[in-house]
């Protein structure tokens, strides 16, 4: 695969993301019995505006130690920039070859040295190896090698069957799949007529970027969306994954050129330190992070109170979307200190001695 053909492909796609959505709403299928039931919380008034519900900070500030999950670190990707560390979390339940493949690369140093190459505005950032071959124009680079371990021909993973998927389904109409929802903290889309399930392009979602070929991408060219959500590109790319924590290092980079967002001259290239898995790191430098778990209370009243603004919103929209409704983030509090040891003899003999027993 080649960075150029593969970006020639997204900038293609990315008109058919523009195009607007069918008016008329999908049928709502019914619901497999591998999903997972939502806990039920009481759906809110229209006039909830007027007397909202506990706001968003206030409903995760509170939420049970249980409602969160730790991100293993096997599936976490630290990389670091010269600003600072983006933290991506690898989905191997729906890409699981590519997932695989980004571990052989990371273990073996891949990524160290690569560069950020093409920032388009309202779209994404991708990063690879400059000097991969260009196929297209028929240049010859000078890519660097894979390490072992790693392939260099992986199969297409743009979707995986819908059975057995445990999908926590939004109630809010999609344009884009009959069915929408969370899996395991991704988003996630659905087909029931089709039988397939698929993660979506949303804001911080990661993909592998690929040529005109549907198997030609590898994980070596990664991007991460910055901007709007380009749903056109479900289906057509393999997602890997999503950005849980560092989109500033990436979204505020500087914009490329013209020419698909492409960094014009390479001294405008943004270096990549080092790309590592988080189980590959000394046990005190692991990132520690969570995730809300969504087959929770505390996912539906959150989901309750993006829909029912309140306050300084005039109008409460009654409706959230597939990307706006992404799942929180935290690092993991520390342990409680332990509670103050019960005070000793010594303690006690200052203590005032009752009259009966005064001496």
């Amino acid at each position: 695969m080649t960075m150029s053909t593969s970006l020639t492909l997204l900038a293609a796609l990315t008109l058919t993301a523009a195009l607007p959505a069918s008016a008329a709403a999908p049928a709502a299928a019914p619901r497999p019995a591998t999903e997972k039931a939502a806990p039920r919380v009481a759906a809110q008034p229209a006039s909830a505006a007027a007397k909202p519900v506990r706001s968003s900070a206030d409903i995760l500030a509170t939420a049970p130690a249980a409602d969160w999950r730790d991100v293993d670190p096997d599936n976490l990707l630290v990389m670091s920039l010269p600003k600072g560390q983006v933290f991506i979390e690898l989905a191997p339940r729906f890409a699981p070859a590519h997932v695989d493949n980004i571990r052989a690369l990371a273990r073996g140093g891949y990524y160290d040295g690569l560069a950020i190459v093409r920032v388009q505005d309202n779209f994404v950032t991708q990063w690879g190896d400059p000097d991969a071959d260009d196929e297209e124009a028929g240049i010859k680079g000078k890519a660097k090698p894979f390490p072992a371990g790693a392939k260099a021909r992986l199969p297409a993973e743009f979707s995986i069957p819908l059975k057995g998927v445990p999908m926590t389904v939004l109630p809010d109409v999609d344009g884009w799949a009959p069915r929408i929802g969370q899996v395991d903290g991704f988003p996630a889309a659905a087909d029931p007529k089709t039988g397939r399930a698929w993660l979506a392009h949303c804001y911080g979602s990661v993909g592998a970027g690929r040529g005109n070929a549907v198997d030609s991408s590898t994980g070596a060219e990664l991007y991460a969306v910055i901007g709007h959500a380009p749903r056109g590109l479900d289906l057509n790319i393999t997602v890997v994954g999503r950005v849980l924590k560092g989109m500033e290092f990436l979204s505020s980079l500087p914009r490329g050129g013209a020419a698909m967002g492409f960094y014009d001259k390479p001294e405008q290239r943004l270096g990549i330190e080092r790309v590592a898995l988080a189980s590959a790191l000394p046990e005190d430098q692991r990132p520690s992070l969570q995730v809300l778990r969504t087959d929770t209370t505390t996912w539906q009243e959150l989901l309750n109170a993006r829909r029912h603004r309140g306050g300084w919103f005039v109008h409460s929209p009654g409706y959230t979307d597939l990307c706006s409704a992404s799942v929180p983030v935290r690092a993991k509090p520390a342990p409680a200190a332990p509670a103050a040891a019960a005070s000793g003899p010594d303690v006690k003999l200052n203590e005032p001695k009752s009259p009966a027993t005064r001496r």
